[in-house]
């Protein structure tokens, strides 16, 4: 008899072999891959672009809420320390109201805002960055593997994709994890994961607290020299 459909759900990111099922928390199914690590929403359960439009509408973060510019500054303090002077970047994901961009040129740094929903500017994906900044984008990402290549492309030799997703760690009881309560969030990734994708990419990777993970890519010279955080 053949495997039914449940139990050949391939990883959206690895494309290994067979996943797993995690849970199921109000009848939507999450599966696993033993391969990168991932967890991820079952394909056939992911939002339409409608629902997804309607949820990111209630997000009513900007440039200028305290609150916001704090959250961000988890990234933006570890980054900050990696940066030339005058380093260009790119804000991947960066929703209606870049704030990222906005913090980032108080410093000095010009930066690229590129949303597929709000600021769909091809010309801003047709270059590459020092940085590349991705922050509470990763977990919407319905083809990760793609998104990551499009990502490594973008990024110059001996730049650094910083990402701020919150991490599945393993203290976590997943079907109570407070993650799950906005319905575009489709994929989630471990320690485990980002370890994989540094190596899939040869990135070098350091993880700065539950939701932070810089990849420096190697220079055209020698490696990059070793991020200061936890080393993977």
């Amino acid at each position: 008899m053949p495997p039914s459909l449940a139990e050949t759900v391939r990883c959206p990111l690895c494309h290994g072999g067979t996943t797993v099922p995690l849970a199921t928390v109000r009848e939507r199914r999450y599966r696993t891959c033993p391969g990168c690590g991932l967890a991820f929403l079952d394909p056939a359960q992911r939002p339409t672009l409608a629902e997804e439009l309607a949820e990111y509408r209630l997000h009513h973060n900007g440039p200028h809420d305290p609150g916001y510019r704090r959250h961000l500054a988890r990234l933006v303090a570890p980054l900050l320390a990696h940066l030339p002077a005058g380093a260009v970047g790119l804000d991947y994901g960066c929703g209606p109201d870049p704030a990222l961009s906005t913090m980032l040129a108080e410093h000095g740094h010009a930066v690229a805002d590129f949303d597929p929903l709000f600021r769909p500017d091809a010309a801003a994906l047709e270059r590459r960055y020092a940085f590349i900044a991705c922050t509470e984008v990763a977990e919407h990402f319905h083809d990760p593997a793609q998104e990551f290549a499009r990502l490594a492309a973008l990024l110059e030799p001996g730049g650094v994709l910083a990402v701020m997703t919150r991490l599945l760690h393993g203290g976590i009881d997943f079907p109570t994890w407070h993650y799950l309560r906005e319905r575009s969030h489709v994929v989630f990734y471990r320690p485990t994961t980002m370890a994989w994708l540094a190596r899939r990419h040869a990135w070098r990777l350091a993880l700065h607290g539950p939701d932070v993970a810089l990849l420096t890519a190697a220079a055209a010279g020698p490696i990059a020299a070793a991020l200061p955080g936890s080393q993977i």
